[in-house]
């Protein structure tokens, strides 16, 4: 519904060891500080040949690219940084297990006295992997059971067939990942899904069956994707008690949409960063491509992170977005904002706050969200240096609002519209950082600004999630 779940599959990270040689495990000649200096900063080398060895059905021309930059090594220095740097590609693609680099001196008969030969010895993958695994989303759980077909084609493509059982959710879905040859960062992912959830702050059952193609690229210091997306979507009422606005929206619509966002993250963690920003921006444009859904969708997120004295992080973030109809037909309950939760508006209860009716709430057009955080190290440092340095203590402020916007009246009046009536919770609590998956917080929250209909969490509230205000 609206902003509340994600429908992509993204392609699993692949990760291997660390480089097998590093430039304290080279033996030198034991010889003065001065002369070994000279021997492995300021000698000039020539990077002869490279050799990839443990190929299979991986194909030359993809790892060419991969590889290049070691050719351009003037001295054994930048060989070994530039054979580290290609190492560390070569693992990025995903098809091996593992990539060690060995560097030695050119042999035979066209070798020179100052060549170098440079080969990798690499492990593919199986051509087949499965796994399985817990994921954490926005205040649900789920179990996640992956079938993984790497370097399907030889050029680093990669099949993915997953199907996630969870609290709210159950998917399942085929995706297909392809990178350009040397830009790995440029790639089209194909998928087809099935996902069913249900919303019981809703009193709503989704069901979406759709197909979508997506075109990710760099642009200076952003990543842009493009993507396209169809959807047939069938809404239910979850109970018989449903109101009367849920059930008016249940049935069976179409939606084609073509989608553009921009991303730049500079933070140096997304779960608990302690430095840098993020920036994305997300446009999505619905029937000019076919279906029954029109609109125009605009949202955006900023969060920026400093690291202040005593090991204590300031971070303040912003989230803001409006949903504009395009003809007479109104705007359906699944492409609605919703807010507040744990992982939002704090001591308001999970996407329970703005338009309601007879309990069920039906999102808004237009929302706004912002937080201010203190995260501080646990009084007295218990366990600090290991399981200690898990925990922070969290100061927070929250505020925001969420309406539907009557679009004949103007800008001016939108923007009234929503500095009326604000909600805003402030509390204090624990974070526990779950590695790089996920984080807990456990609030006690003070909600101020409640209107009618709001449900709210007054004292302690859990939350467990990626992505928090």
């Amino acid at each position: 519904m609206g902003t509340v779940h994600a429908r992509s599959l993204d392609p699993l990270p692949m990760r291997g060891p660390e480089l097998g040689v590093q430039p304290d495990d080279i033996e030198a000649p034991e010889i003065e500080h001065e002369p070994k200096q000279e021997v492995l900063e300021n000698k000039n080398v020539v990077v002869q040949r490279v050799h990839i060895d443990g190929l299979g059905r991986t194909k030359d021309d993809v790892l060419t690219y991969e590889i290049a930059e070691v050719f351009r090594a003037k001295n054994l220095i930048d060989v070994m940084r530039r054979s580290h740097e290609a190492r560390q590609k070569l693992l990025r693609l995903g098809i091996f297990r593992k990539v060690e680099v060995v560097i030695d001196t050119s042999r035979g008969e066209h070798a020179l006295p100052n060549g170098l030969d440079v080969t990798f010895e690499v492990t593919e993958l199986r051509r087949m992997t499965g796994s399985y695994n817990t994921m954490v989303g926005n205040n649900e759980g789920s179990m996640v059971l992956g079938l993984k077909l790497p370097n399907v084609l030889g050029r680093a493509e990669k099949m993915t067939f997953q199907f996630s059982y969870g609290t709210k959710e159950t998917s399942y879905g085929l995706s297909f990942f392809k990178p350009q040859p040397g830009n790995f960062e440029r790639n089209i992912l194909l998928n087809v899904y099935k996902v069913t959830g249900q919303f019981p702050w809703s009193s709503l059952r989704e069901t979406d069956r759709g197909v979508s193609g997506e075109l990710s690229f760099p642009v200076w210091k952003t990543t842009q994707t493009l993507k396209w997306e169809g959807v047939w979507r069938e809404l239910g009422c979850l109970a018989r008690t449903a109101s009367f606005a849920v059930r008016e929206e249940s049935g069976h619509s179409l939606k084609s949409s073509l989608s553009h966002s921009m991303v730049i993250d500079t933070r140096n963690s997304s779960i608990l960063p302690r430095r840098g920003g993020l920036m994305k921006i997300h446009q999505e444009l619905a029937g000019y491509t076919g279906g029954d859904a029109s609109f125009l969708k605009e949202d955006f997120e900023i969060q920026l992170n400093k690291t202040l004295f005593w090991d204590s992080v300031l971070s303040a973030s912003l989230w803001g977005g409006l949903l504009l109809p395009i003809g007479d037909k109104p705007t359906n309950i699944a492409d609605r904002f919703y807010l507040g939760g744990p992982t939002s508006i704090r001591g308001f209860s999970m996407y329970s706050m703005g338009p309601q009716s007879e309990g069920d709430y039906l999102g808004g057009e237009g929302y706004w969200a912002g937080g201010l955080h203190l995260y501080t190290p646990l009084p007295f440092r218990p366990g600090k240096g290991g399981f200690g340095d898990l925990f922070r203590t969290h100061f927070f402020l929250n505020a925001g609002n969420l309406c539907n916007l009557n679009y004949g009246e103007g800008p001016g009046a939108h923007l009234k519209k929503l500095a009326e009536c604000i909600r805003w919770s402030y509390g204090l609590g624990i974070v526990l950082r779950l590695g790089n998956i996920a984080r807990l917080e456990l609030n006690y929250c003070i909600p101020m600004g409640v209107q009618s209909g709001d449900r709210i969490c007054d004292g302690f509230q859990l939350g467990a999630g990626i992505r928090f205000l």
